[in-house]
């Protein structure tokens, strides 16, 4: 029934009726045709929307001129304080540059503020650069970390590393921010929980891969006994020789139960005199070999009704999303250029380009936003009837219009439905913003069997 439900309202779309547009979800939408124009709409309202009863307006903007606090640009990827006092009122997101720092905006009074910015600008090396991931941890504290790496034998760069915001919610002058250093160093881009408290992160760059950290103490209620010992592993899907393979997978371990390297990892030494595993290098050696994927960045795991949770993988290079059964370690290819358009009934083709980020909506779709820029820059609704980790198709569902910008850090309120948050990042004017988009009214628990966090399908094992 849930795929004859698909393909009645693609046939809809193609017949020019508003199929998707009938209530008040982010999945009523009538599927975007084509390429925006750039600089068409105004950078305070950028999106070109696919409904009528979508909103969107500026909730933070930059000033380049950084007059009342420390704001070096390029607002990358979202949380909110998802547990704890005051759940859900704080919006935190990161400035992706070479002088990185973290900013919260209060969601009552709408007044952000930069809680922690790094001491100097690279390549000083008390400096800290390129800010990407923002996640809310388990215990309740902020997890972002650097999208930034070198490769071996070059010298190693100071970057790749991980850090954990222990006390988000404190006064700016008290904020403690802490590297964990268990984690091997890459390039950083997104990072992911699963119901056991697994972190899968990611390097970001071709012929690169996808990480899983499992804490001697999963259950730890605080950063310190979470990240004190602990093992990392890379996938590989068969043998690990076929880049971008699908089909049944391992985690083959680099560490051991504590953190400490196996013999004939490559350990670096970074000139600020801290030794880790080099995680771009140590994969493509025979004993650790995990398979290639080009430009991994974005991660997301979607629990399903019966339990089981699926890792979703964004590899951009190859216009290509992969998912992950963390059951049965099975991967599959989620989305692609193969994969059915919405508003034409034919393959997306060259429209769907150099996908980025993820984000899960309160129904449990997948949204896919684009690195591009204005006026080709869009984000697609991807729908998995079924949940065999296979988009039956994908929509366009919004387009950006600035100039020289891309989206990024699309964010769906947990705790609110019908609003979602995404970044305009590094637009020709430098006034980033993070735009907040809303439907009419919230959905209640059990409105068409929607159950927040969750999927609503029928769910396979």
């Amino acid at each position: 029934m849930m795929l004859k439900k698909l393909t009645l309202a693609i046939g809809l779309v193609l017949a020019g009726s508003s199929a998707f547009a009938s209530g008040t979800s982010f999945e009523d939408f009538t599927p975007l045709l084509g390429d925006t124009v750039a600089g068409s709409l105004p950078e305070s309202a950028p999106f070109v929307l696919s409904s009528p009863h979508f909103s969107q307006m500026t909730i933070v903007a930059r000033d380049p001129a950084q007059t009342n606090r420390f704001d070096s640009g390029n607002y990358d990827m979202h949380t909110l304080n998802e547990t704890g006092p005051d759940a859900g009122r704080f919006l935190f997101t990161v400035y992706e540059t070479g002088q990185a720092g973290i900013q919260r905006t209060d969601l009552r009074t709408m007044q952000t503020t930069t809680i922690w910015s790094s001491p100097a600008a690279a390549p000083a090396l008390n400096s800290h650069v390129a800010f990407d991931a923002s996640r809310w941890t388990p215990w309740g504290t902020f997890l972002t970390a650097e999208e930034s790496w070198s490769d071996s034998p070059a010298t190693p760069s100071i970057y790749g590393r991980l850090f954990e915001v222990v006390n988000p919610l404190a006064a700016p002058a008290d904020i403690v921010i802490k590297h964990r250093d268990i984690l091997p160093r890459v390039s950083h881009e997104g990072l992911a929980f699963d119901k056991k408290n697994n972190l899968y992160f990611i390097d970001e760059r071709n012929d690169s891969h996808i990480f899983k950290f499992t804490s001697a103490n999963p259950h730890a209620d605080n950063g310190d006994d979470f990240f004190a010992a602990g093992q990392t592993f890379v996938l590989r899907v068969g043998d690990g020789t076929v880049e971008e393979a699908t089909g049944a997978a391992t985690w083959v371990p680099l560490t051991d139960n504590n953190g400490v390297a196996l013999p004939g990892a490559v350990i670096v030494t970074d000139p600020n005199g801290l030794t880790a595993i080099d995680g771009r290098a140590t994969p493509n050696l025979p004993a650790f070999l995990g398979t290639n994927f080009d430009r991994p960045e974005d991660l997301e795991v979607k629990t399903l009704r019966n339990g089981k949770q699926m890792l979703f993988v964004a590899t951009t290079t190859n216009h290509k999303v992969f998912s992950i059964d963390l059951r049965s370690n099975t991967v599959k290819l989620f989305a692609s250029r193969d994969t059915i358009d919405m508003a034409t009934g034919a393959p997306v083709g060259t429209q769907f380009t150099s996908p980025d980020n993820l984000a899960i909506d309160a129904d449990g779709n997948m949204y896919i936003v684009e690195d591009q820029d204005g006026g080709k820059q869009d984000t697609w609704f991807a729908k998995d009837e079924n949940n065999d980790g296979v988009a039956e198709a994908v929509g366009k569902w919004a387009s950006l219009t600035t100039l020289e910008a891309e989206a990024t850090g699309l964010y769906f309120d947990p705790f609110k439905s019908n609003t979602a948050y995404v970044n305009v990042q590094h637009p020709d004017s430098k006034v980033d913003r993070t735009i907040m988009i809303t439907t009419p009214c919230q959905k209640t628990k059990g409105d068409n069997g929607h159950h927040y966090g969750h999927d609503k399908g029928h769910d396979r094992d």
